[in-house]
């Protein structure tokens, strides 16, 4: 592995590693009222420099972006914050510094709010998300979740039937996988060491992938790639589709690893 993949990783590690999950992660408490089909949230923190806040469903994570670690104080909910709520609304109710909405929870599932507090010492921000319900995607009554489950899990399971039917499957294997990578990914907390683990995978997948690419077959960079993927299957939190597929990709891999020469890898 390269100096400057070992400095990456030790970087990730550094910006994982030493923050308490808890202090950064926040479970929402729930305090159900209001009109019917109508959801409110409230959030408060201190902030010292640059922090932004993302809220997903009933999860927000707060990321220190310069000057002295956030801190929270509430994060309270009428009900989960769905990704495709309608007439979505954000309200900065105090705080000396600025307050933005970086990003609408039905453009890309979560809300984010960017807080900048220019002055010396700590501040305390307040901040409102509301809307009116869930939109066409929210989630659905439980038996046509399940229904939506099995349709998604038949359609995937088409999908990598039809891959692995083609000619030049192969050639395309290792992306295929960065590909099923990736998609975790986004559906992973951003923060995390579940989100650390795929980076992680996802960075050892890119050294291979080079190497194979200039026809140059390295097994310990393929060895790292498979601890890698083997530890997120290990330890992560995944759904039970996402943890099959993810099985699958493990087990070809090492399929390759036996027969690589009747790949063509030498």
């Amino acid at each position: 592995m390269s100096t400057r993949n070992l400095l990456s990783i030790a970087a990730l590690a550094c910006a994982f590693g030493p923050l308490s999950a808890q202090d950064l992660e926040r479970h929402a408490e729930m305090r159900p009222g209001g009109p019917p089909g109508e959801g409110r949230c409230t959030i408060e923190v201190v902030v010292d420099g640059v922090a932004e806040v993302e809220v997903r469903w009933d999860k927000a994570a707060m990321r220190d972006l310069g000057g002295a670690r956030p801190q929270w104080r509430r994060f309270e909910c009428t009900a989960p914050l769905p990704p495709d709520a309608r007439d979505f609304r954000y309200r900065a109710i105090s705080g000396r510094g600025k307050q933005q909405l970086l990003r609408d929870p039905r453009n890309g599932g979560a809300a984010v709010v960017r807080i900048e507090d220019p002055q010396n010492g700590a501040a305390g921000y307040v901040f409102e998300l509301a809307w009116s319900g869930n939109g066409p995607g929210g989630p659905p009554p439980p038996e046509r979740g399940r229904e939506a489950d099995r349709d998604r899990d038949r359609d995937d399971h088409n999908d990598r039937d039809s891959f692995y039917r083609r000619e030049d499957w192969r050639q395309r294997f290792f992306q295929h996988v960065r590909e099923d990578v990736e998609h975790v990914r986004s559906t992973t907390f951003p923060i995390g060491a579940d989100q650390f683990r795929l980076a992680h995978t996802q960075q050892q997948l890119d050294e291979l992938q080079d190497k194979l690419a200039r026809h140059y077959y390295d097994e310990r960079e393929l060895n790292d790639v498979i601890e890698a993927l083997g530890r997120v299957l290990r330890d992560n939190r995944l759904s039970g589709r996402d943890r099959d597929v993810l099985t699958d990709d493990l087990n070809r891999m090492r399929e390759f690893r036996e027969h690589h020469t009747d790949w063509g890898a030498r």
